[in-house]
């Protein structure tokens, strides 16, 4: 069974949020609620300064601290490394909130799902998109495992338009993650955590 991650190559990265738009529209997250999100910041000091962006999602770790914290057991692993919360079992206790190093959990509140974006109760797409949701729940992202189980890429990986998202098998040795994560000294967020990330980061 593969192990499934991503590479994000922060050279491609422009900043555009494609990705986090695809998110928002494959997986019809209700407010403030963003599975993929591009973190962009000002470096250096004027006239040399430049933009940075840093695409963050749920890394999925190997090791996840959200599953072992989980009370009742709705935050699991698939066998392929995809980290889910299972809605129906979820009590909203929010342990994994706290346990999670990288803010990546969202709880869906109560009178959310009530009303879209537009503020005035629930488009016919957000009424499709909303069943997946309930209230006083967790979310996260899931690798956009409904895709995945039928052989396509996340939604952000085939958004984006510079091709900086690189999905795939983590454990296959020669295979095109392991050799970028290698050749280009992949590293991964807050690695003092040690929560073994299956999301890597290329800057070289």
């Amino acid at each position: 069974m593969a192990r499934l991650g991503m590479v994000i190559d922060l050279k491609r990265c422009i900043g555009c949020n494609a990705c986090t738009v695809a998110c928002k529209q494959e997986n019809g997250t209700p407010a403030g609620v963003h599975f993929a999100r591009v973190i962009t910041r000002e470096v250096g000091t004027y006239p040399q300064t430049r933009r940075t962006f840093l695409p963050v999602l749920c890394n999925h770790c190997d090791d996840a601290p959200c599953a072992q914290v989980c009370p009742s057991g709705a935050t699991h692993i698939r066998a392929d490394g995809i980290v889910m919360v299972d809605k129906d079992v979820c009590i909203g206790c929010r342990a994994c909130a706290v346990a999670c190093p990288y803010m990546n959990r969202h709880y869906i509140e109560r009178g959310l799902l009530a009303h879209g974006y537009s503020g005035d109760g629930v488009s016919p797409l957000e009424a499709v998109k909303f069943t997946q949701f309930e209230e006083g729940t967790m979310t996260k992202c899931t690798f956009c495992a409904h895709r995945v189980d039928q052989g396509l890429e996340p939604a952000c990986v085939v958004t984006c338009p510079t091709e900086a998202r690189i999905f795939g098998d983590l454990d296959q040795k020669d295979g095109r993650l392991r050799r970028l994560i290698r050749e280009r000294n992949g590293w991964t967020l807050l690695p003092e955590a040690e929560t073994k990330p299956s999301v890597y980061y290329l800057d070289e």
